[in-house]
């Protein structure tokens, strides 16, 4: 197998024949561009697996380079930025334009090799390592990303706290892809399934256990033996599965609906929930042990409206995976970007994806104007306003805005409108109640 090429544009001699000798060392092929000009040419012509920049050049700037090529729509390879501390505002915007990422002078030179390796050398987790890399590019899930490795490498268990809509799902296969993917993965909505339902789906049950039991089944515990199990919404459990749950991660063992025989089980547990667990646990509602038992690492993912930086980071990744039949994604208009940027999107991830593939279908495929995103003007989140509210009293106006519109695209289908927002019946009818969201009052809107 031939070796990665990387593209080093630096037109320090110095820093340039120092990096050129690592890189080889390494066992990376390079070419070293010295301006901007040879370093486009090069790039128009040669395929690399990554390239490393100097913002500032003789004949111009590395980000006034990516940002032509970008405009163009070019296959690039990631790009690389380094900088020095006057340029770090430069490099945050060129990561918001889709740049791979930037390290500032002075560096360490181990860790910049340790960077490029993880992003340019051909691995056999090579999907893992795409994965966890789309992410996100703000510090806080460049944190995020860092970790992972280490927790895939450990049988600890995980758990993965954040709004509905932030990615834990995500987050839980990136892990075990980082493991090992041909190993089972089992993922089960605790919030969407009665509790009698929950406890046959996760142990299992046997034949006669109950009436429809007409054959022996194996539950999620089981099916993810020697793999991952991903429990989503455990805060939702009722304090008698949590009980049955916390019996299960003691022992390792399951005992299936009807039977009296005990199964081991050896699997990685990952557990994810929009609830305050710790505040659950002081109003009694969550068992404090199995809180401990489940909190052995904690991932907080932080909301979408908390790294606004990420927002046409991941608009753009969204547009290329719907781009149709090779065709090129369309460009996002500067009203459409910043419409984007305003948006508190109290749906997170989700809400932001389902907005982009429903333009991606009302536009001509060149480009996307704030028409083609929201159907009546979206709310600012930074409008001047007179503050006569707290946070979350805004959070809850926009979110029951958001579940009025999913509603009536619905016909006001429960089901139907619960799935488009990526959510359980029970957590649409509970969220309805919440906010007061009514059928009348759809029909006097409308």
């Amino acid at each position: 197998m031939s070796s990665p090429r990387l593209c080093l544009i630096e037109d320090d001699a110095i820093m340039g024949e120092s990096l050129v000798d690592r890189f080889t060392l390494e066992g990376f092929a390079c070419d070293w561009q010295r301006s901007a000009g040879a370093a486009e040419a090069a790039l128009r012509t040669r395929e690399y697996a990554l390239v490393i920049s100097d913002i500032r050049l003789p004949d111009g700037s590395g980000d006034a380079l990516f940002a032509r090529l970008t405009a163009e729509q070019l296959a690039l390879p990631p790009f690389l930025f380094i900088t020095g501390q006057g340029d770090i505002d430069t490099a945050v915007r060129l990561l918001k334009q889709g740049a791979q990422d930037y390290i500032t002078k002075p560096f360490d030179l181990d860790a910049l090799m340790a960077r490029i390796t993880t992003i340019a050398l051909p691995r056999t987790d090579d999907l893992a390592s795409n994965s966890a890399s789309r992410l996100g590019a703000t510090p806080a899930m460049l944190h995020i990303i860092a970790l992972l490795p280490r927790l895939a490498a450990s049988n600890s268990t995980v758990l993965i706290t954040g709004e509905s809509g932030v990615g834990k799902e995500r987050i839980a296969r990136t892990l075990h892809q980082m493991a090992g993917e041909s190993r089972p993965f089992i993922a089960v909505n605790c919030g969407a399934l009665a509790e009698s339902l929950l406890e046959a789906e996760l142990f299992g049950y046997v034949k006669g256990a109950f009436t429809g039991a007409v054959r022996s089944k194996k539950g999620m515990f089981e099916q993810a033996d020697g793999g991952t199990l991903f429990l989503d919404e455990v805060g939702d459990m009722s304090l008698a599965m949590q009980t049955k749950l916390l019996r299960a991660i003691q022992e390792r063992c399951i005992t299936r609906v009807g039977s009296e025989a005990s199964t081991p089980v050896d699997l990685k547990l990952i557990c994810a929930t929009h609830r305050d667990l710790k505040e659950m646990v002081a109003n009694g509602d969550f068992r404090e042990d199995l809180y401990y038992r489940i909190n052995v690492v904690q991932l907080r993912l932080p909301p979408l409206r908390e790294r606004r930086e990420d927002i046409l980071w991941l608009a753009r990744q969204f547009l290329a995976e719907m781009a149709r039949n090779g065709q090129k994604p369309p460009v996002l208009s500067p009203a459409a970007e910043q419409a984007l940027l305003n948006y508190p999107w109290p749906g997170n991830i989700r809400e932001l994806r389902n907005t982009l593939e429903r333009a991606s279908l009302l536009t001509d495929g060149r480009s996307i104007s704030l028409e083609h995103l929201f159907e009546r003007p979206a709310p600012r989140h930074n409008e001047t306003q007179t503050m006569n509210g707290s946070l979350r009293s805004y959070l809850d106006e926009c979110e029951r805005d958001y579940i009025l519109r999913a509603l009536e695209s619905c016909n006001w289908q429960i089901g139907c409108c619960a799935d488009s927002l990526g959510i359980s019946r029970k957590n649409l009818w509970e969220k309805m109640r919440k906010l007061g969201v009514a059928r009348d009052e759809g029909e006097t809107a409308g």
